[in-house]
């Protein structure tokens, strides 16, 4: 990746429009960050993205600790920097380790790992790395997920969570966001 951005960030004085701006800096706890600077160079989608990803992170009854470890595993999987940046603490303050971040650096090693990963993290990390990298996902692997999560809604919303993180870490990467 080159230093140079490929799209310059707007300056804070010119950010806008002022609600949008707003409402962005509320979900995020009153800053905004990098990857924001960016999406408001299109209002629309900066709007959009707003309400679907405050709803990915803050509205769903998938357990966190699954949540938030499917994004990092994207984010190993799409070599995304800034997404794992910003999710490795969330993962930490969901339950997860630093063992287990750190074991995701091998990722086939960590799929198989039974003292380092529950079963039901295992099949996470298999359904991630099927969705991520080969978009359509194997029978088994989905059986998989289905006996640890039992309930659809929550085989829906991990699904839903994989697939919006790999929206989120190719937006990051091809727009080259540096992290904070």
């Amino acid at each position: 990746m080159s230093n140079t951005k490929r799209i310059p960030s707007i300056p804070e004085a010119l950010l806008g429009p002022r609600e949008v701006v707003e409402a962005i800096r509320k979900r995020r706890g009153g800053s905004l960050l990098n990857l924001d600077r960016m999406l408001l160079n299109s209002p629309a989608f900066a709007v959009g993205w707003n309400g679907f990803l405050g709803a990915v992170r803050n509205s769903l009854s998938l357990d966190a600790r699954l949540r938030e470890l499917a994004i990092c595993a994207v984010a190993v999987l799409n070599r995304a920097d800034y997404e794992l940046l910003q999710h490795a603490p969330e993962w930490l303050a969901a339950g997860g380790t630093q063992a287990q971040l750190d074991g995701l650096q091998d990722y086939d090693a960590a799929m198989q790992d039974v003292t380092l990963f529950s079963e039901a993290e295992r099949a996470v990390l298999q359904l991630t790395l099927e969705a991520t990298r080969m978009v359509q996902v194997s029978d088994a692997c989905f059986a998989r997920v289905q006996q640890v999560l039992g309930s659809q809604q929550a085989q829906v919303e991990l699904v839903g969570v994989i697939a919006a993180y790999n929206m989120v870490s190719r937006f990051l990467e091809a727009l080259q966001v540096q992290a904070e």
